[in-house]
C-alpha cells in the first residue's frame, strides 16, 4: 500500500512541470545564442562593409560598363570612277600608305593631258601679248606722226587761205574801176573756196589723226595691263592653268586609295567593277594599337576622380589573367543621356531620377596592348585608383 502511494504522489504534474522547465530553459539558451549568433552576424557584415568602403570602395572607382574604343579611320574616295582593283580584305593588317584599292584612270590621264595643253596655250598667248606690246607702241608713234603730219596740213591750209582771201578781197575791191575782169574775180573766189573746203579737211585728218593715236594708246594700255608687273610665268593666267594642271594630277594620284594609319581593315563595301563617288564608305580602319577604353562611371564615383590616376582594366576576352595598366586621360563632355538621339526629357510631371553616367576616356599601355591586342566594343572592368 505504501509502495501505490508512493507512485501515485510522485506521477503526477511535478514531473511534467520539470520537464517543461528544462524545455524552457534550453530553448532560451537556444534562442540567446541565435540573437547572439545573429548580431555577431550583422557586426561582422557591418564591420566588412565599413572596411571595404574604408580601406577599398573609397580609394577605387569601379565599373564593368566600359568598352574599348578606337579613331577609327573611314575610307572614302575623293574622286569617282569605277573599281578597278581591291588589294585587301577584311580582318587584313595594313600599313600607313598600303595601297587598298586602284580607281580606272584613264579619265584622270585624260584630263592631265587636257591641262598641260591648256597651259601650253595660254603660255603662248602670254608671249603674244609680250611681242605684240612692241608693236603697239610702234602703232602709237606712227599715229602721233600722222597727227603732228595733219597739224602741218592744217597750218598750210591756213596759209593758203589767208592768200586766197587777201587775193579774192584786192580783186573785188578793183572790179568797180575796170581794173580786174570778172572772171579773174571768179576766179580769185574758188581759190578762196577751195582754201576753205582744203582747211576744213586737214581739220578733219587732224581729228582722224588724234582719234587713231587714242585707240592706238588704248589698244597698247588695254595689251599691257594683261602683261604688266608679271613674267610670263608668273602671269595670272598661266598661274590659273597651272593651278588647274596640279588640280588634274592630285585626281590622277587619287584613283589611289591608301591606308592613312595603321591599323585592321574592317566592313569592306566595295567590289572590282563597282563605280563609286566621291564621299561613300568603302572600308574602315581599325587603328587596334592605339586603341582606348571609355568607361561610364556612375556620377556619384567621379567626385575623386582626376586625369592622370592610374587604372587597372580587365578585359572579358582575355579575363583576370591579363591586366591592363591605363591612365585616366578625361572626362566627356556630358553625361550619356546629354548626347543620345532622343534625350531624356525630365520637365514632366512623372519624372524619375536616374543616376546619370559619364564617360571617361582612359589610355592604355601601347606595350600591353601590343602583347594582348584588344577589338572595339569589346567590354572591359575598369577600377580607379583615387588615393594617387
Amino acid at each position: 500500500m505504501n509502495a501505490i502511494t508512493t507512485k501515485i504522489e510522485a506521477d503526477p504534474s511535478d514531473e511534467v512541470e520539470a520537464l517543461d522547465a528544462q524545455d524552457r530553459t534550453a530553448s532560451n539558451s537556444k534562442r540567446k545564442r541565435l540573437f547572439i549568433g545573429l548580431a555577431a552576424t550583422v557586426a561582422l557584415l557591418g564591420g566588412s562593409y565599413y572596411a571595404y568602403d574604408s580601406l577599398f570602395a573609397a580609394q577605387h572607382a569601379v565599373t564593368d560598363n566600359a568598352y574599348v574604343g578606337a579613331d577609327i579611320a573611314q575610307i572614302t574616295p575623293l574622286v569617282g570612277g569605277p573599281v578597278r582593283e581591291v588589294l585587301v580584305q577584311d580582318a587584313q593588317h595594313v600599313r600607313r600608305g598600303d595601297v587598298l584599292i586602284r580607281l580606272d584612270d584613264t579619265d584622270a590621264k585624260l584630263a592631265v593631258a587636257a591641262a598641260e595643253a591648256r597651259l601650253a596655250m595660254t603660255q603662248r598667248q602670254i608671249r603674244g601679248l609680250v611681242a605684240t606690246n612692241g608693236g603697239l607702241r610702234a602703232q602709237v608713234s606712227a599715229r602721233a606722226a600722222d597727227q603732228m603730219q595733219a597739224e602741218a596740213q592744217i597750218a598750210a591750209a591756213q596759209a593758203n587761205l589767208v592768200k586766197a582771201r587777201t587775193d579774192y578781197q584786192r580783186r573785188e575791191s578793183l572790179v568797180s574801176s575796170g581794173s580786174v575782169s570778172g572772171e579773174e574775180l571768179t576766179t580769185a573766189r574758188n581759190a578762196l573756196a577751195t582754201a576753205q573746203a582744203n582747211l576744213a579737211a586737214a581739220q578733219a585728218s587732224r581729228a582722224q589723226a588724234a582719234a587713231g593715236r587714242q585707240a592706238a594708246v588704248g589698244t597698247m594700255n588695254a595689251n599691257g595691263a594683261l602683261i604688266a608687273g608679271t613674267s610670263i610665268d608668273g602671269n595670272p593666267e598661266v598661274l590659273a592653268a597651272k593651278a588647274a594642271l596640279d588640280q588634274a594630277r592630285v585626281d590622277l594620284e587619287r584613283t589611289v586609295i591608301r591606308a592613312p594609319i595603321d591599323g585592321v581593315v574592317s566592313r569592306r563595301q566595295v567590289q572590282v567593277g563597282q563605280r563609286v563617288q566621291p564621299g561613300a564608305p568603302l572600308m574602315t580602319i581599325v587603328p587596334i594599337q592605339s586603341a582606348y577604353v571609355d568607361a561610364n562611371f556612375k556620377e556619384v564615383q567621379l567626385a575623386k576622380v582626376r586625369p592622370g590616376q592610374s587604372v587597372r582594366l580587365i578585359s572579358d576576352l582575355y579575363g583576370e589573367e591579363v591586366v591592363y595598366h591605363g591612365r585616366v586621360v578625361g572626362f566627356s563632355g556630358g553625361t550619356g543621356a546629354a548626347f543620345a538621339v532622343v534625350p531624356a526629357q525630365n520637365a514632366t510631371g512623372n519624372w524619375i531620377k536616374v543616376v546619370q553616367r559619364v564617360p571617361v576616356r582612359i589610355a592604355l599601355d601601347p606595350k600591353e596592348l601590343a602583347a594582348h591586342p584588344l577589338r572595339v566594343g569589346l567590354s572591359m572592368t575598369a577600377e580607379v585608383r583615387i588615393s594617387n
